[in-house]
């Protein structure tokens, strides 16, 4: 089995416009260090050049963590670093898994029930589900607490929550389903990132205990 759901628990995805000033490297090490699960670099603003060596150094602090380590979107990185990669529907999830191979995890976003059919055929590892509305990501469209639950029914694949997730409402998105919470910038902006990961984390802990 490529993943462990357990893996994607606690999964921050990295931002260079958080409010703390922090950039992709220095939360990436907070997350580490907070015990988060799993790290996604996400630096659209970043060419494949520049990318390449923070991805390289991100991957390898990951590995010695034992931590989750996904490039998002740029698939040929993440393969060049011995990483996984999460894509979107318009990022063609067949041709990712080709790239990636066999052996590296994919993760792919979704957005409805017809949706999981594609990322199921395009050998998914696990999927991202828009929960609320986040100003990081104004384009994407959260589908909620139900609709959340509606895409876990629909697969047998984990399903990770992102969208406006924090400590506080953590408990509400795994009740819904999800294998774990995906944040951007409850950490990002936070002025201490690593209590912020490590809130989080003894969040999630806690809703696993009452589940």
């Amino acid at each position: 089995m490529r993943l462990d759901p357990r893996s994607l628990s606690v999964y921050v995805v990295t931002s260079s416009r958080g409010a703390s000033g922090n950039g992709h490297l220095e939360i990436a090490a907070a997350a580490v260090a907070g015990r988060a699960t799993a790290v996604q670099l996400r630096a659209p603003e970043l060419t494949d050049e520049s990318l390449l060596p923070l991805a390289r150094e991100i991957a390898e602090r990951c590995r010695a963590a034992g931590v989750l380590f996904v490039v998002n979107d740029r698939v040929e990185v993440a393969a060049a670093v011995g990483a996984g990669a999460h894509v979107g529907q318009d990022d063609d999830p067949e041709r990712a898994r080709g790239l990636l191979g066999v052996d590296a995890v994919l993760g792919v976003s979704v957005g409805t029930v017809d949706d999981v059919a594609v990322a199921e055929r395009a050998g998914a590892d696990y999927l991202g589900v828009t929960v609320f509305s986040t100003s990081t990501k104004p384009d994407a469209r959260p589908i909620g607490l139900d609709g959340l639950s509606q895409i876990v029914a629909a697969t047998s694949i984990p399903v990770v929550g992102i969208g406006g997730i924090d400590a506080a409402n953590a408990r509400d998105v795994l009740a819904a389903g999800a294998a774990g919470v995906a944040v951007i910038s409850a950490v990002a902006d936070a002025d201490d990132p690593i209590a912020a990961v490590g809130s989080l984390v003894d969040a999630v802990k806690r809703a696993g205990a009452t589940r």
